[in-house]
C-alpha cells in the first residue's frame, strides 16, 4: 500500500495526515502553529518535525498559500511578514521566498517524491467531481482559489489580491480579521455578495466553499447563493493530497 503524508500548510497552522491509496486517514491528523519569522528553512524543518511523528511515507503532497508554479514559489502573502498575517512584511523574508523551489526542498528534506500546491489546488482536488467548471474557493486566515476544468487544474490565478472594497483586497474583505470583526452573520452576507458578483465571471457549474470558515457561513445566506454551491469539509485539504497526483494540469 503506497502512503501519503499530505500537509495543509495555512497562516495559522500547519497540520498533516498519513493517507492510504484510497485517500482515507491512516493516522488522527496534527496541528501545529504556523511559526514566525518563518524562513523557507524554517518552514522545510517544520514540515520534516510534523512528519517525523508519523510512520514514513511514500510521497508527500504540500498544499501552500500563495502563487505556486510548478513547487516554485512565486509569491506568499503570510510568511513573508514578521509575526504572521496582517502584519508587516520583512524585505529579506520576501526576497528569501521569492523563487524558493520548495517542492526541490521538501523532497530532500523528506527523500521521496513531492508535490507542492498552492493549498486551494490541494483542497479542490479533493472533492471536484472532474465534470463541468468547478470553482474552489477556501476561506480560513484569508481567501483561497483553484478552478477545474473537466477535471483538469487551470493555471493558478491569485484572485485573493484583486482589490475588492474600500481599498481591501478579497483576501482581507473575508478573510478571518473581517469575519472576527463582523461576526459571523454580517460576514456570512459579505461572502454571499462576493460569491454572487464572482457568478458572471465564472459561469461555473458547481463552486465549492471550503476551508475552516466555510462552516461558519449562516444557512439562510447558503441557501439564497443556488443549488449550484456546496460547502465541502475542510478535511479536503489533506484528503485531497492523493487525488492531486492525478489531477491533470498538475
Amino acid at each position: 500500500m503506497k502512503t501519503t503524508l499530505a500537509i495543509d500548510c495555512g497562516g495559522g497552522g500547519i497540520k498533516g495526515s498519513i493517507l492510504d491509496e484510497a485517500g482515507t486517514m491512516r493516522t488522527h491528523p496534527k496541528r501545529v502553529p504556523t511559526p514566525y519569522p518563518l524562513s523557507p528553512a524554517r518552514f522545510v524543518d517544520t514540515l520534516v518535525d510534523l512528519g517525523s511523528s508519523f510512520p514514513a511515507p511514500d510521497r508527500v503532497t504540500v498544499g501552500m498559500p500563495g502563487m505556486i508554479r510548478h513547487g516554485v514559489v512565486v509569491a506568499t502573502p503570510h510568511y513573508v511578514t514578521k509575526s504572521g498575517p496582517r502584519t508587516k512584511v520583512d524585505p529579506d523574508l520576501l526576497a528569501a521566498w521569492s523563487g524558493f523551489d520548495a517542492q526541490t526542498a521538501v523532497a530532500s528534506a523528506f527523500g521521496v517524491p513531492t508535490l507542492v500546491l498552492n493549498d486551494a489546488e490541494v483542497h479542490g482536488a479533493g472533492v471536484v467531481a472532474g465534470a463541468g467548471l468547478e470553482l474552489v474557493l477556501t476561506l480560513g486566515t484569508g481567501l483561497g482559489c483553484a478552478l477545474f476544468d473537466g477535471g483538469t487544474l487551470a493555471p493558478h490565478v491569485e484572485f485573493s489580491q484583486a482589490p475588492a472594497k474600500w481599498g481591501q483586497s478579497y483576501d482581507t474583505y473575508i478573510g478571518e480579521p473581517e469575519r472576527r470583526r463582523l461576526g459571523d452573520a454580517l460576514w456570512s452576507r459579505r461572502v454571499r455578495a462576493v460569491v454572487e458578483a464572482l457568478r458572471p465571471v465564472f459561469l461555473w457549474d458547481r463552486l465549492y466553499l471550503g476551508g475552516g470558515n466555510s462552516r461558519r457561513i449562516r444557512p439562510e445566506q447558503l441557501t439564497r447563493m443556488g443549488d449550484d454551491v456546496v460547502v465541502v469539509p475542510n478535511a479536503a485539504g489533506i484528503v485531497g493530497g492523493v487525488r492531486a497526483w492525478s489531477i491533470r494540469g498538475i
